[in-house]
Parts: structure tokens; sequence; C-alpha cells
């Protein structure tokens, strides 16, 4: 598989995950750790099936400690910590916050070996940065010192994710099939999470339970797959500044199913975003 190649698919991980909030709401008022139960269950499941009449699906799961510790410490800790600065800080000032993991992997990439952090590169991820303040611009600004632990919370969140994203790249010998043991386990740990802190609650209607389902099979499921494969083989620059764009697709999509209204800022935000991914995309689109 071409890095090209790779990059592309990887960038499919970034439309799925826009489709995350919108789902997410049309799932109803189901516990967030159940629902990540649920839905890394159909993620874990989803991988699974690339198993069949394969001989050596098993030793897509014999890896070294490390895998499992990057893998499930990823995955679950970026998700219960993402959880939590929702529930205790503004959505807006947290989302601003956990959406500096792509400015961050576009950084930590220059750690990597054989990587080089062009400027061309730094402008996109700054320009992206920039649009997403522009979006969250709505915000108040202001928040409790009650808030301050989710407001934490979801900087952490940023650092986690793009550690287990650019480590993703350091321990490239491991099988993207390995990803669906890393939702396996994340399901076993969100469902503790959920009977210690949370009461359940099932999906009253046929769409909730396609909304769960969708997110399951969808951002939940194939879009750590693709990201993986984008992460090991793909330009980890470009698709770290491309992932500016989830939040604006985010909003656009929320939007068009009438959960939020439009306004001059996602215009805006619109022009840097997309501006800064063509920047940071240089390399990638002038290669045949």
């Amino acid at each position: 598989m071409s890095p090209r190649t790779a990059t592309l698919i990887g960038l499919t991980a970034i439309l799925m995950w826009s489709l995350l909030a919108v789902m997410t709401v049309a799932t109803g008022t189901i516990p967030a750790f159940q629902l990540a139960a649920i839905t890394f269950a159909i993620g874990a499941a989803t991988g699974a099936l690339t198993w069949i009449g394969r001989a050596d699906a098993v030793k897509a799961l014999r890896q070294p400690l490390i895998a499992w510790v990057v893998g499930v410490g990823g995955l679950f800790g970026y998700h219960a910590l993402y959880f939590l600065a929702l529930r205790f800080a503004p959505p807006a000032e947290a989302g601003l916050l956990n959406y500096l993991w792509p400015l961050l992997i576009v950084l930590f990439s220059s750690f990597l070996p054989g990587e080089r952090l062009a400027a061309h590169h730094i402008i996109g991820a700054a320009l992206g940065l920039a649009g997403t303040v522009l979006l969250f611009a709505g915000g108040t600004g202001h928040f409790a010192r009650g808030q301050i632990p989710g407001l934490v919370a979801a900087f952490i969140a940023a650092f986690v994710w793009a550690t287990y994203s650019v480590l993703s790249r350091r321990l490239k010998s491991v099988p993207t099939g390995a990803v669906a043991g890393f939702c396996a386990v994340t399901a076993l740990l969100a469902a503790l999470m959920h009977g210690l802190v949370e009461t359940t609650a099932w999906p009253e209607t046929a769409l909730q339970w396609a909304a769960i389902v969708g997110l399951g099979v969808g951002p939940v499921g194939a879009a750590f797959y693709a990201w993986d494969i984008g992460m090991k083989r793909g330009d980890i620059r470009v698709l770290g500044a491309a992932s500016y764009a989830t939040p604006l697709l985010s909003t656009s999509f929320l939007i068009l199913a009438g959960f939020a209204k439009a306004s001059s800022n996602i215009v805006l935000a619109a022009i840097l975003i997309a501006g800064g991914g063509l920047i940071a995309a240089k390399d990638i689109m002038l290669k045949r």
C-alpha cells in the first residue's frame, strides 16, 4: 500500500468522526459509558469480521504488552477523559481544548524517525487551530471553579489521543486487525465504568437503536481501523492538519440535522480550516 493510499484511507476516519456528534444526539439519553461499551463492542465485532477465513487471525491479538497499553490506553483513556470533560465543563470550551490534538499530532510527528516538520505543515496546523477557535467563539469564555476538572480532562485528552496516534507509527509492525482487540477491551472497561457510576437506560425507539449501531460500525468502529492505517503507513502530518476539518464537518452535519444554526463564524472557520488543510497537504497533492 502506497503512502498516498494510506493517507486517503486515514482521511475517511475524519469524515466518519464528523458524524459522531449528530449520531450521538440521535441515540437519546443513554449514559455515556454505557453507549461507549455498546458501540466499542460493535466496533470490535466489525473488525473481527475481517478475520473470517483467515488462518492467521488469532495472531493479530498476539502482540507485545506495549501494543496493548498504547492501544487500550489510547482508545479508553481518551474517551473516558472526553466524557469527563463533557460532564463537568461547558461543551464549547471542552471541545476547543480537546481539538488541540490535531496540532499536537503535527508537532509530535517531528520526533518520528524519517519524518521532517516543514514550515507549511506548521502553517497549515496553525490555520486549522485558528479556524477551530473561531468555530467555538460563540462560547462565553467564563467558567466556574467546579468546571476546572472538566477543562483539565479535555486538555489531557488531547495529549492522550495525539500520543496514541503518533505511537501507532512507532508500532508499525502491529497489524490493524489488533485494533479489534483494543476495542473489545475498551468495551469491557467502559461497561465496568458504567456499572460503577451510571444507571442503565436503554434506547426507546428504532431510530435510537439504528444510531447506536451506526456509531459502532462507523465513528467508533471502521474509523479506528482507517485511522490506524493512515497513522502507520500514510502522511501523519497531513492527517494531523486535516483533522481540523472534523469540528467543522461535525457542526455542518448538526446544522443540516436541525440541531444547530448556521453563522458567519462557520463560514470564516471553513475558509481557515480548508486553507490550512490544503497548505499542510501540499506534499501529497503534488505527488502523482
